[in-house]
């Protein structure tokens, strides 16, 4: 499948640590002709930490996508009504987002622009990584496995031995998740 001038809703949220081999993803999927639309949570807008500065990250978005990044609620809403994406990746999406998405609420720009999305019943595809998936998340996860119009990027456990709950997106997998997720399709294996 081409993604030659798909309109694809691009939400980072802040697990950092993956930020590197997420942008690069970014990066490959403007240059196969996608037309990304960056979005960023609060604190993956504004936090500086050991993986990089929130001004460098919002920069190099910036150069890649060649947009203006979609960090408020305001700016998400509109998403929806004006049929701005025809795909939502949420990639990484953090245990606190996968909560709010499994649970309803919608107090950030990430949430707010999944919801606005799907109104449409268009895919949103999750690229998890979080330190608590196997525990304290587990059960919304399980929520959005089981919920239309969620598609997961195939995941594996980030360090069985110092993080035994954790588990972190196959980077390499990303746009194949996202071209099968068009077809209405969860691509297989899930869990590698």
């Amino acid at each position: 499948m081409s993604l030659k001038n798909i309109k694809i809703g691009f939400a980072l949220t802040g697990s950092f640590c993956t930020f590197e081999k997420t942008i690069e993803q970014m990066e490959n999927l403007v240059k196969l002709g996608a037309e990304v639309i960056p979005i960023m949570s609060y604190n993956s807008y504004n936090l500086d930490t050991k993986f990089g500065k929130a001004s460098d990250h919002i920069d190099k978005i910036k150069q890649i996508t060649g947009k203006d990044i979609i960090h408020t609620i305001q700016e998400a809403e509109p998403i929806g009504p004006k049929k701005m994406t025809d795909i939502m990746l949420i990639c990484p999406c953090s245990g606190n987002t996968i909560a709010k998405l499994a649970n309803g609420i919608t107090d950030t720009p990430v949430a707010m622009a999944t919801k606005s999305h799907l109104r449409n019943q268009r895919p949103v595809v999750i690229g998890i990584s979080t330190n608590d998936a196997l525990s304290g998340s587990a059960e919304n996860i399980g929520k959005l496995l089981n919920r239309r119009h969620y598609y997961f990027v195939p995941f594996r456990q980030d360090n069985p031995i110092t993080k035994p709950t954790s588990l972190v997106f196959d980077s390499k997998m990303i746009i194949e998740t996202i071209e099968k997720a068009l077809e209405a399709e969860q691509i297989q294996p899930i869990i590698l």
